[in-house]
C-alpha cells in the first residue's frame, strides 16, 4: 500500500449524500425533504424566530432507511430543522433563530400540512446514496497532526502539489462524514461531533449567504446541538 493510500484510508469516513428531487414523493413518515417539514408531535407547530416571525421549514431527515447513519444518531428516528430568514452567522445553540427537533420514536408523530408562505426555499423530496469515502477539507481541525505532517512531506518532496491532488471533497447535503467547510474549519466545542450538513441548493432556491453550507453538530454527553455556517 502506498503512503498516499494509507493517508486516504486513515481519513476516510462513510456518509449518506442527499439530492433534491428526481422522483415522485410519497409524503411518507420515512421520506426526507428540503424546504418542507410535515412530521410533528401533536402539540408542535412551525417555531417562531427571535423576532416572533414564523421560521422557514428547512430540512426533514428520516433516518430509518438511510444507507449510513452516524453512531451518535443510532437511536434517532427523525430530525427536523427550521431557521429564521435571517440566518445565524456564528456558532449558535439550538433555539437561537434556528430550531432542531430530534425524535427517538415515531409513536407520537403525526403528519401536518404546515407551511410558511413567505419561505423562499422550494420543497423537494430527497433521494440518498452511500458515500464510501468522505474526506475533510485541508483546513479541518479534525485532521491529525501526524497525517498533516505526512501530507506536507509529500508536497515538499514533489510527489504531490497539494492535498487536493489526492482528496476530493463533497459539498452536498450529507449526514456523517466531514463538514465540508468553505473557509477554515471550526472547533464546535468539547464533546461536540459534526453530524450533518445542509448545502446551498440551486434547485431548492437555497443560497446560504453566498453559496455556503450549514453544519450541525451534536454533543455526545448532553445531546445538545449547535449550528454553524460559512460561505465564500
Amino acid at each position: 500500500m502506498t503512503e498516499i493510500q494509507k493517508i486516504k484510508n486513515s481519513l476516510a469516513k462513510k456518509a449518506t449524500e442527499f439530492t433534491a428531487g428526481g422522483f415522485k414523493p410519497t409524503n411518507s413518515i420515512s421520506e426526507s425533504w428540503i424546504g418542507s417539514v410535515y412530521l410533528y408531535q401533536e402539540n408542535e407547530e412551525i417555531p417562531l424566530d427571535n423576532k416572533g416571525e414564523l421560521m422557514l421549514p428547512l430540512f426533514q431527515l428520516c433516518l430509518n432507511q438511510l444507507p449510513f447513519v452516524p453512531e451518535i444518531l443510532e437511536e434517532t428516528k427523525i430530525i427536523t430543522v427550521f431557521i429564521s430568514k435571517e440566518f445565524p452567522m456564528d456558532l449558535t445553540p439550538n433555539g437561537n433563530n434556528w430550531v432542531l427537533r430530534e425524535y427517538k420514536s415515531v409513536d407520537n408523530i403525526v403528519v401536518k400540512d404546515l407551511k410558511n408562505d413567505a419561505s423562499f426555499v422550494k420543497p423537494f423530496p430527497l433521494s440518498n446514496k452511500l458515500i464510501e469515502e468522505d474526506y475533510p477539507v485541508w483546513e479541518d481541525p479534525e485532521i491529525p497532526d501526524d497525517i498533516s505532517d505526512k501530507i506536507n512531506q509529500l508536497e515538499d518532496s514533489g510527489i504531490i502539489d497539494s492535498y487536493y491532488d489526492i482528496i476530493e471533497n463533497n459539498y452536498s447535503h450529507k449526514i456523517g462524514g466531514y463538514a465540508t467547510y468553505c473557509q477554515s474549519g471550526i472547533d464546535f466545542g468539547e464533546d461536540f461531533e459534526f453530524v450533518f450538513q445542509i448545502a446551498s441548493d440551486e434547485k431548492a432556491n437555497l443560497n446560504i449567504v453566498d453559496s455556503g453550507n450549514i453544519y450541525l453538530a451534536k454533543n455526545r454527553m448532553t445531546g445538545d446541538w449547535v449550528y454553524y455556517c460559512d460561505f465564500y
